[in-house]
Parts: structure tokens; sequence; C-alpha cells
């Protein structure tokens, strides 16, 4: 964790410098960010990100619990050659949301198993989330006071967790938390987090870490999660604008040794990015962005099959991916509105991108294989290139970029990855 340190002294300082906090376990994804890293610094760390809905103690949507997706990540490191003490592991959204239609303490004790099962497995950055309503509060937003105390109950699971050849718990907290994986609802606007309100956010839950007897883990708090007016959805993007947000940039300055934490940065463009470094909003997530950026190649050269080979002979990936998402709707209901056009539209474009759910099923996966085997049989056209893959077609014809479907999708990918790293001072 001492990059992370010397981050926030480097923020203390004045400098514009930050991480981009990778929450995705997408394995072309991971593959291109410890690629791509490696390409621009041999020093710079990467940090990963698990969410309590991904990975569990019953596997979450994954199949994976905390053990298994640390093995899958480094597993991953050592095919690209990646040093494995270069890469940090964080858990997102650690809380009891998972089971939030149980009785809360049923839901917390499920929450404080998990967070155990996270900490003993090596990840070091977590993020406490016990923001949202549970089965038999009552109604309303939870009060601060209540939520803080529940954060206050996973650092202390988590503690008596710790192993003593790992590094310690590093905290992040934060009572306004952006809906994992984006918006489900379109927004026209939305509400920035007050100054008082991170103000009381951090004094509850200092409080409540003392009375827990947590006081050296409090120390170890290097953030606070907060909205700073961005957001994404369906079919929506609400970009950063710096001025509606300066009352917390000058606030969190006074602050020793605490930087924010933004959610949903997807989409916003690298300028953006940058303003919210610059702005103290250091550590910046992505996830669903990287795997639209991989689903839209991946559509890109289905196009390009389409013209080069028989029906018989193609993969039919369009088809194939489609046909899974509508057997199988739990992981796209909730967003997809309208009616069936427009839910079909979505399945395929949309920026929340419910479609990274289903690249691992086995039909999907059998058409991605065909896709690259077909179009790996034979030189793929440039004029194809220029129409379907126009960003990457210079490179093709610059001669840095080799026109294989592996390399065509992993540039893709790694055109997002850049942006993170111009925003956060990568060298």
């Amino acid at each position: 964790m001492k990059f992370l340190d010397e981050m926030i002294r480097a923020q203390k300082r004045g400098e514009e410098r930050g991480i981009a906090s990778i929450c995705s376990a997408h394995p072309w994804v991971l593959r291109v960010v410890m690629s791509q890293t490696w390409q621009v610094s041999e020093t710079c760390q990467v940090l990963i990100e698990a969410t309590c809905n991904q990975v569990n103690q019953y596997g979450g949507y994954t199949g994976m619990k905390p053990v298994d997706f640390v093995r899958f990540v480094r597993k991953i490191a050592r095919e690209n050659e990646f040093p494995v003490e270069r890469v940090t592991l964080g858990g997102d959204h650690l809380g009891p949301s998972v089971w939030q239609y149980e009785p809360a303490e049923v839901a917390m004790q499920k929450a404080e198993e998990m967070i155990r099962g996270y900490v003993q497995a090596g990840f070091v950055k977590i993020h406490l989330d016990a923001s949202i309503n549970l089965g038999d509060d009552p109604t309303g937003a939870l009060p601060v006071e209540v939520s803080a105390a529940r954060a206050a109950r996973l650092a202390k699971a988590a503690e008596a967790a710790r192993v003593e050849y790992l590094p310690a718990p590093s905290y992040v907290i934060g009572t306004e938390v952006p809906v994992p994986g984006g918006a489900q609802e379109h927004e026209e606007g939305i509400t920035i987090t007050t100054v008082d309100g991170v103000r009381e956010t951090l004094e509850h839950t200092r409080a409540a870490f003392w009375r827990e007897g947590l006081e050296s883990a409090w120390k170890r708090v290097i953030a606070v999660v907060v909205q700073p007016g961005v957001e994404f959805g369906d079919d929506f993007i609400m970009d950063y604008q710096p001025e509606k947000a300066q009352g917390l940039a000058q606030f969190i300055e006074s602050e020793t040794g605490l930087v924010y934490e933004a959610h949903s940065t997807d989409y916003q463009t690298r300028e953006a990015l940058k303003n919210l470094v610059r702005d103290h909003f250091a550590i910046l997530k992505v996830g669903p962005a990287l795997t639209f950026a991989f689903r839209e190649a991946v559509f890109a050269l289905a196009m390009m099959e389409n013209e080069l080979f028989s029906p018989s002979e193609r993969s039919n990936l369009m088809a194939v991916l489609e046909a899974v998402m509508v057997r199988h709707p739990e992981h796209w209901r909730k967003y997809y509105h309208g009616p069936p056009e427009q839910q079909k539209f979505a399945r395929k474009f949309s920026l929340s991108d419910r479609a990274r759910y289903y690249w691992g099923w086995p039909e999907v996966q059998d058409a991605l294989e065909r896709l690259i085997t077909n179009l790996g049989a034979r030189p793929i056209p440039l004029a194809l290139l220029s129409q379907f893959a126009p960003a990457q077609y210079p490179r093709v014809r610059s001669g840095t970029l080799a026109a294989t479907p592996e390399a065509l999708i992993l540039d893709s990918v790694m055109d997002i990855l850049k942006d993170y790293n111009v925003a956060t001072g990568v060298k």
C-alpha cells in the first residue's frame, strides 16, 4: 500500500496524482491492465478491485470466493509476465448490500464473514459500504450514525482477520455511495455531496471507530466516497463540472491523509478525469467502460466476419449473446426498460453494459473463440479495418498494431486506460 500512501502525500503537496481503480473480473480487461501498464512503466502499480456482488463467500456472480479471485488475478499476471508484487487488490462495496432484503443482523453477520474472507485472502484496500437499508430497517434514508456504526463493525471484523505477513488493511468510507455498475434509472441531475455531509460522515465514522477500539485502524482510512457530480446509466452520461464541486475540493485539502474516491467515472472525457484528479478525487473507479470497449471491439469483428464468411461458417456471436441474455434476464431486467425493441437495443449497446455478465457463458465463449479463429485464419482487409475499427486502422497502417483479432480487441480497451493513465499522472 506504499504507493497509495505516496499518492496521498503527493496530493497534499499539490501534485495532480491519482490512480485508476479497475473494478472488473473480465479476463480480457485484466490482460490489458497488466500488459498496458507494463508498457507505460516498469515501476507503476495497478489496483484491481472486486465487488461484493462479483466475489463473496458464496461465489458471487463470477463463481469466485475471495481466495479464488486472488488466484485468478495472479494467474493473469504470470501469463502476462507482470510482477504480482505490483498488483494491489481491493474490495469494493464490501458490506451487507448483497443481503439487503434480509434482517439487519443476519445481513451484517454475512457481511462480516465476507470481509474476513477478503482480508485473509490478501485484499488490502477495503471499501466499507454499509449505506443501504436492510430488511427490517425503517423506510427512508439510513441515518449516518447507523451506517457509520455498521462500517465500524465491519472494520472490526477486518482487523480481527488480519494476517501477520500481509499489509494492514487500508479503508475507504462514505455513505453517499453510487449504485455499483451505474444508475438504474435515467437521471436529469445529480445532487453533489455537500461539505457538511462529508464532515458529518467523517465525524460519525471516526466516533464509531473509536467506540469499537479501532483508533489505529482509523489512521489507515485513506479516502472517503462522495458524489462529485458524475454518473452514467443505460442511455446517459453526466460529465464532471468542476465549478460545482469546488467546495468539496477545498474541504479535503485540510484533511490530513485523506483524498476522495470517485465512483462511476466511466465514460468521462480525458479532460474531466484530469480535473477530477486535480480536485482531489484521486481514486477513479472504472469498470463498465472497459467491458463496453471490449464488447464494441468484438461486435466490430463480428461485422467484419459477416463480410468475409458464409452464414454457415460464421460465429453468429451477436445472435448467440442476444439469445443467452433473453433466456437469462436477471442481470439486465432492472436496468433496461421500455418496449421490447428498446430493451433489445439496450442489450446490445447500453452504456450500463449488462452484457458483461454473459461473456463467461459456454455458448458465448464458444462463439467468441470461433470468431477469433475465423478472423485469424486470413488477413483482415484494410478496407474493413477502416470501416469497422477506425481508431485501430492507422495503427495497423503504421505497423504499431498487428491486424489480429486479439490485438484489435486489446487495443480498444487500452484506449480507455490511456485516458486514466494521463489523468492520474502515470509515467
